[in-house]
């Protein structure tokens, strides 16, 4: 009889159990580290008149807030992949695509590039529409800082952001999906394609208690998380991942001042705009993710990524090794470096 918890031939967890579990300890760990972390604010704004309420109690601003929940969040991410790839997946930490090398490197900046191209143009064409209107530059918001030290927070912010939702999304989550669907009648390329899709909805889903967010809302950011997923899909590696998302929400919410998924511009913002034109095409008060140029960035997005990876290797083939257990990746590796 087929034990449905353990596989007796990897001698770990099915890949079920480990996506909800790990999911389970970042979820619990980000929940505490957000209750200690909201404490901290509160302590160093004691007596400083920052930050107070209009009764003169301390309170955490926005910014503040939006702060201790990526850290928080950061934290458990990196934790929970590390315990989990410790002891369910049996693979070191740079196993999930982070083995930070020169090309590594190399890809992240294609990626961060990739990502302010892409919001670019998402901008420029709703501007060359008449949907949008420039109100301002250079602003600040809900603060008296200046502007070069009011942007670095959300730059912080979505470098964090970007890191540890690929390394969950990606890294984490489609690599097991893959292994855990890489059946003999499938094979690894059809496993990494289905565990691409599913993977890239719970990113949807678990976008959807954002404000503002809906049925097609949830759908783009499933596109969105599909144009995520190409370059791991196709390296290995999330260095594309990870610098575009970065670039794609930074430039979305503070150099161009849409809302991102949903939330308003932290900070401050190069361009400040007022939002016109039709929500299906721009998404409306959630922010372009939400609207048809959404996808169509994505096609183009994903286009460029296997245009950049073929001119470099020669492959754009989906990297198969993804679909295998720790052992075979490193049996492949040891190969390779003997060749």
């Amino acid at each position: 009889m087929t034990n449905p918890f353990l596989s007796e031939r990897e001698r770990r967890l099915r890949a079920f159990w480990r996506v909800l579990l790990q999911y389970v300890i970042f979820s619990n760990g980000a929940v505490v580290l957000v209750a200690l972390f909201g404490l901290a604010p509160l302590v160093i704004l004691e007596g400083t008149g920052l930050g107070e309420d209009p009764g003169g109690t301390p309170t955490a601003s926005p910014a503040f807030r939006t702060t201790s929940y990526v850290a928080a969040s950061l934290i458990a991410a990196v934790a929970s992949v590390w315990l989990a790839g410790r002891f369910f997946d049996r693979r070191p930490f740079s196993g999930f695509g982070l083995r930070f090398d020169r090309v590594w490197w190399l890809e992240f900046c294609f990626g961060l590039a990739l990502g302010a191209l892409l919001m670019a143009a998402i901008f420029f064409v709703e501007l060359a529409a008449g949907w949008i209107t420039v109100t301002g530059t250079f602003e600040t918001i809900g603060n008296s800082r200046p502007f070069a030290l009011a942007i670095l927070l959300p730059l912080v912010v979505f470098v964090c952001v970007g890191f540890y939702e690929e390394l969950l999304s990606r890294g984490y989550q489609l690599q097991n999906m893959a292994e855990g669907l890489n059946f003999p009648s499938l094979g690894p390329r059809a496993a990494i394609l289905l565990a691409w899709v599913l993977s890239s909805a719970l990113f949807g889903l678990l976008h959807l208690a954002n404000p503002n967010a809906s049925l097609i809302s949830t759908l783009s950011i499933t596109f969105a998380g599909l144009l995520l997923g190409t370059g791991y899909v196709l390296t290995g590696r999330l260095a594309i991942p990870v610098g575009l998302h970065i670039t794609w929400n930074f430039f979305q919410g503070n150099v161009f001042g849409f809302p991102v998924s949903g939330l308003e511009p932290l900070g401050a913002t190069f361009v400040s705009i007022e939002q016109g034109g039709p929500p299906l095409f721009t998404g409306g008060a959630f922010g372009p993710e939400a609207g048809l140029l959404d996808p169509a960035a994505t096609i183009v997005g994903s286009l460029l990524i296997w245009l950049w990876v073929y001119a470099r290797s020669g492959d754009g083939r989906l990297k198969l090794s993804i679909a295998e257990p720790p052992r075979g990746r490193a049996e492949e590796a040891k190969a390779s470096s003997e060749a």
